[in-house]
């Protein structure tokens, strides 16, 4: 049993190592125009979700998402998050694309994630793909107003669709669309 245990514990070094020495000496890819390898979009996706469900708080949003709170959220979406996630005319947005891993196009593809989770990325950015922290260019009240958008966007109250549509956006998502999780 003794043999085995450190077996283990030998093959997990040499893993490491292998891997570190690897990473440092430029064997694994850093460019970010090509696509990363499946493993590493799942992996990276799931070490955000992770860490998102052990340190955001789970708090409520203190709005209330009135369509102007949600017209709101949709204009301060549009001059801030637009350019890389997509506009609301559902065109995708090429400097998203240009990031790695790519911006999500929450348009196109809604996040479904509780208010909770999107307001702590909004608010704390993601490291290593270029979503940054926006605690210190938005204020508390617009990040929420962002997150409520973002949260109804394919249940938007028939006001807040009518200026999505004044404001030179497609159609807004119906219910009935089939609605996508972002992190595939």
């Amino acid at each position: 049993m003794r043999n085995f245990i450190l077996g283990v514990v030998i093959t997990l070094l040499v893993l490491a190592i292998g891997g570190t020495g690897a990473a440092l000496l430029g064997f694994l890819p850093t460019r970010a125009n090509t696509p990363p390898p499946e493993w590493e979009t799942h992996y990276a996706m799931g070490a955000l979700d992770s860490s998102v469900e052990r340190h955001a708080p789970r708090v409520n949003n203190p709005l209330t998402p009135t369509d102007d709170n949600l017209i709101e959220g949709l204009k301060i979406y549009t001059m801030n998050c637009a350019g890389c996630h997509g506009g609301i005319d559902r065109k995708p947005a090429a400097l998203g694309r240009s990031f790695y891993p790519p911006a999500p196009n929450l348009i196109l593809d809604p996040p479904d994630d509780p208010e909770w989770h999107l307001r702590y990325v909004i608010n704390n950015g993601v490291r290593y793909t270029g979503m940054p922290a926006w605690d210190k260019t938005l204020k508390e009240e617009d990040i929420w107003k962002v997150t409520a958008f973002l949260s109804r966007m394919q249940k938007l109250p028939p006001a807040v669709q009518e200026f999505w549509k004044k404001a030179g956006g497609a159609e807004p998502a119906e219910e009935s669309e089939q609605h996508h999780d972002h992190h595939e």
